[in-house]
């Protein structure tokens, strides 16, 4: 898979996170999904959220990018406290990816169609430029023999490479993946995973929800425990997956282990 050229992402002040989060709840009518989250993510890092179904790991991504508002608390990124304009929400978005669960693919659209109309819709750029740079995010998730090929051709796999090239193709600083492989079949897992490792070897900035236990001890630089509302551990992996400390802890990763 090989590397377009991309613009460098716009620098920031030595020390300062790429998201700060201060606070942060999130409350469902009466159901407190989130209690007072304090979380930064440094330039560069690679942050997997682990837990229980139900932790507000979702949620919790969701927040950064304004997708929820918040119950109370903020979210920064780069310094810049999230607003919850529309022009100031979509401002921020054109340098925050988000990979979902479901591809979320146009099906009327070929796979580089998909990944050009972010660039021209949000970001201007000409068809030309949007083709050209379309066809070179295809080819590094290793989809340059499928660019004309519509969703319903693909595999799942195939398909999340493509959602992933489209939130590429906005030069994002941020990108956040939100289970994305939950919905594949155990023999597609891998080949979304690595191209998750490229990203991570490039540098990329990124929020990873998981359950892929592997890919948090290889590529995270930090896990965190999310349960109850709250962040219950965090750390390098060996340390939470290998070291647990709170019995919270201890007993999602049994669970995980038995495959519970």
């Amino acid at each position: 898979m090989t590397s377009p050229s991309t613009p460098k992402t716009p620098s920031v002040p030595t020390g300062q996170p790429r998201v700060s989060i201060k606070g942060a709840s999130k409350s469902f009518g009466d159901s407190v999904v989130l209690n007072g989250i304090d979380l930064d993510v440094e330039v560069g890092e690679v942050a997997v959220l682990i837990g229980p179904s139900g932790a507000g790991k979702s949620t919790l991504l969701r927040c950064i990018n304004g997708l929820e508002r918040l119950t109370a608390g903020s979210v920064e990124i780069d310094g810049v406290r999230l607003q919850y304009r529309e022009a100031a929400l979509n401002r921020m978005r054109e340098h925050v990816g988000m990979v979902f669960q479901s591809f979320n693919l146009f099906p009327h659209l070929t796979a580089i169609e998909n990944v050009m109309m972010a660039q021209m819709s949000v970001s201007k750029r000409s068809s030309a430029d949007a083709r050209e740079r379309a066809s070179a995010l295809l080819a590094r998730v290793g989809l340059e023999d499928k660019t004309e090929s519509y969703p319903s051709a693909l595999s799942g796999g195939q398909q999340q490479r493509v959602a992933i090239a489209r939130a590429l193709a906005m030069s994002p600083k941020l990108m956040l993946f939100d289970e994305p492989t939950s919905a594949l079949d155990p023999e597609l897992v891998g080949e979304v995973l690595q191209v998750m490792r490229e990203l991570a070897d490039d540098g990329m900035t990124m929020v990873v929800v998981t359950h892929e236990m592997r890919f948090a001890r290889q590529v995270a630089d930090r896990v965190i425990l999310l349960a109850d509302g709250g962040i219950v551990e965090e750390g390098a992996p060996e340390k939470v997956l290998d070291n647990p400390e709170s019995d919270r802890a201890k007993a999602f990763l049994r669970q995980i282990e038995s495959g519970g």
